[in-house]
């Protein structure tokens, strides 16, 4: 095993050392890590090296880069994102953000909106039993907790049926776009979720605020109404390394 060890790329050693003694707390959130110069001498190797090492853990996750600061140990309070108590329309029925659900007290923001009529993508327009070249409202979304981007959506709703409504406005009002359909007599009353992830395009890099290594969670979504319409296919790219899902149901 030793021998095995030994054969790791220098940088790969120094990374794994750092990463075992943030996991044994000898480095806590926040706590800075030793810099380049620092590993430099204690291991012997050339900056590249050491940069290298870092960047590992930058990649995962486990640490962030302050500008003049150095690389630190990154802070996880979680966004325990409760996927089914949110969708309840005690939340959203009482003007309440379905976030409510999952941030507590915690300060969210939407830093970024917009809204345009557009034709769907083919299977978004399947999604919705749409016409290949019927419109739809897009509303896209970017949401920021605690001063840091956690997520990117995409809405895409029928414009045949929300066109006028304050769903096409920037700001839907009090319950957001679930109780305005519900007002249009399209209340969602089943939903369907599909989760995947995958290492991060260059747009959501930027928009998020992350590294290009740290993975995304990607959720599709998509809203029925009691006859089995389809109203809303929803596309959301979470940051993963703020995440932590949760599913709380019956075993029927």
């Amino acid at each position: 095993m030793a021998a095995t060890d030994d054969r790791r790329p220098k940088y790969r050693r120094i990374a794994d050392s750092l990463r075992e003694a943030i996991r044994s707390g000898e480095y806590g959130p926040g706590d800075r890590l030793p810099g380049e110069n620092e590993l430099m001498a204690e291991y012997g190797v050339a900056r590249m090296t050491a940069r290298q090492a870092l960047g590992v853990l930058r990649d995962e996750g486990i640490a962030e880069a302050r500008k003049g600061a150095g690389v630190f140990v990154r802070s996880f309070r979680p966004i325990r994102r409760r996927g089914i108590q949110r969708l309840a329309p005690e939340l959203w029925g009482n003007g309440r953000s379905i976030w409510s659900a999952d941030i507590e007290s915690r300060a969210l923001e939407v830093d970024q909106v917009a809204v345009s009529e557009e034709t769907a993508p083919a299977y978004v327009s399947a999604a919705l039993d749409l016409a290949a070249d019927e419109l739809v409202c897009v509303r896209r979304r970017r949401f920021v907790l605690d001063d840091k981007p956690v997520q990117v959506a995409t809405s895409y709703l029928p414009l045949s049926l929300v066109a006028g409504s304050a769903i096409t406005q920037a700001d839907t009002g009090p319950g957001g776009t679930y109780a305005r359909l519900a007002e249009l007599g399209l209340e969602p009353a089943h939903f369907r979720e599909e989760i995947r992830s995958r290492m991060p395009s260059p747009d959501e890099v930027a928009q998020l605020g992350i590294s290009p290594g740290t993975p995304v969670i990607l959720i599709r979504r998509t809203a029925f109404t009691e006859q089995g319409r389809p109203v809303e296919v929803n596309e959301m790219a979470l940051d993963a390394g703020s995440y932590v899902l949760e599913y709380d149901f019956g075993a029927s």
